[in-house]
């Protein structure tokens, strides 16, 4: 019953697996076969082949042994009887035919033939045996007097050799079965030993490649993945640096080209004679103005960056983080916007200032960049491991900029004072608070920003 069930669980698993090699090959027409796959077929063909190859072996040497052994058996029977039929034709003078009407006249089975010196059969017992497969046959002379008078032929079936092998089948089957699977498992292990490191330096090459400066090169194991890291992480710090300046030098000049155009122009304007008009002369200096306070509000935002982004937070410590959010909404609706605040106690660790900062600039895209007078929803909520922060607006984020809301001097709204590092000071201080800024959903009707940071 045991062996049974055994032989049921090996064919459904063998089917299984069967099943499941041939779904990831048909997989691998459209995307390649993985490196996992390739070590799993390699190794698990081996051995599987190996184990077929030994259960095999085995049954026919256990059939082979088998058979000697019926064999000798036959022999030995063929023997015994010829040196019986001999004693009886030397001691008590009888001849073939009588002793063969003698061994007739037993009621027992007889399982032989006797042949003359002819070769012709003199008795003949059970002679249907001859006509059946696996039979066993043995030959013995019968000499009297030194004279060779006739043979003893002995007919063994080998049935208990095939019941034998019957019975020691299944075993043979089962061991097989558990190489193979042995040879799956191994084969999957070493793959994944192999192909996991592979598989983090490529989900880290790709966070990367996204910007994501908060990743760093995962842990290698081994001499040779060891130094693949390290080449790899040095390469992305060495090429990390030369983009990045290059582009922060051409995004602010292009920032600081319209103000500074404008207060040349102003200049060049009231030295041509717009002083001797006070209305003109008061026109151009509060353009100057607007264009120096666009200037400073710029730089400041950039060195606020840089601070963040060089030496993280400097003031950590357990706050809630709705106290947090309720004071920034208090702040934005004595500047004119008109909130709704709701949530409830969430700890976290981090810089309060920073973090007001983060909500005020939140609140201030939505009012900058929603619908003129909409309401803005403020909404905390508390999880176990993370808390989220979500801001929503009516509005409608164009669908050019969306993939480049977080990037330095990404704006719409410069008309309104926008500069465009809005949010990305809010990614910077998200992330030097090991967490998350996304946004949800990109309108209309409705523009949503989540942060998400990890609960104290």
């Amino acid at each position: 019953m045991i062996e049974t069930l055994l032989i049921v669980a090996s064919s459904v698993g063998l089917i299984l697996f069967v099943a499941f090699v041939a779904s990831r090959l048909l997989r691998s027409r459209r995307a390649g076969l993985s490196i996992r796959m390739q070590i799993f077929l390699a190794l698990a063909g081996i051995v599987g082949a190996f184990a077929l190859g030994l259960g095999v072996l085995v049954v026919d040497r256990v059939n082979a042994r088998a058979t000697l052994l019926a064999e000798e058996s036959a022999r030995s029977e063929a023997s015994a009887v010829a040196a019986l039929v001999e004693s009886e034709m030397e001691i008590k003078g009888k001849t073939l035919p009588e002793v063969a009407r003698d061994f007739g006249s037993m009621g027992q089975e007889v399982r032989m033939t006797l042949l003359d010196a002819e070769g012709r059969p003199v008795l003949a017992r059970d002679a249907v045996l001859r006509e059946q497969k696996g039979i066993v046959v043995a030959t013995e002379p019968i000499r009297v007097h030194g004279s060779e008078v006739g043979a003893v032929r002995v007919e063994k079936p080998t049935i208990v050799v095939e019941r034998m092998l019957a019975d020691f089948a299944p075993s043979v089957l089962l061991v097989s079965a558990v190489l193979g699977a042995a040879a799956a498992l191994a084969a999957a292990l070493i793959g994944r030993t192999i192909a996991s490191p592979i598989e983090k330096l490529s989900d880290f090459a790709v966070l990367v490649s996204e910007g994501d400066r908060r990743t760093t090169s995962p842990v290698a194991q081994g001499r040779e993945v060891q130094r693949l890291t390290h080449a790899i992480d040095s390469m992305r710090r060495e090429l990390e640096g030369r983009p990045f300046v290059e582009t922060f030098a051409a995004d602010l000049s292009h920032e600081l080209k319209n103000p500074v155009a404008a207060i040349r122009a102003s200049a060049e304007v009231l030295a041509d004679g717009a002083l001797e008009e006070p209305e003109e002369a008061a026109r151009f200096v509060a353009r100057i103005q607007e264009s120096t306070t666009r200037i400073e509000a710029l730089l400041r935002e950039l060195l606020s960056l840089a601070r963040l982004e060089a030496r993280g937070i400097d003031d950590a410590r357990v706050i809630d983080l709705f106290d947090v959010v309720r004071d920034a909404a208090t702040r934005a609706e004595e500047r004119g916007a008109k909130l709704t605040v709701s949530g409830e106690t969430a700890k976290v660790r981090g810089d309060p200032a920073w973090l007001a900062r983060l909500v005020e600039n939140l609140v201030d895209n939505a009012v900058v960049h929603g619908e003129d007078g909409a309401v803005i929803a403020v909404e905390l909520a508390a999880g176990d491991e993370t808390h989220a922060l979500t801001v929503r607006s009516r509005g409608e984020i164009l669908r050019h900029v969306r993939s480049r809301l977080f990037k330095r001097f990404v704006t719409t709204r410069a008309d309104k004072g926008g500069s465009g590092l809005g949010l990305a000071i809010v990614r910077a201080v998200a992330e030097a608070h090991r967490g998350t800024v996304r946004c949800k959903t990109f309108g209309p009707p409705e523009v949503s920003f989540e942060l998400r940071l990890p609960a104290a």
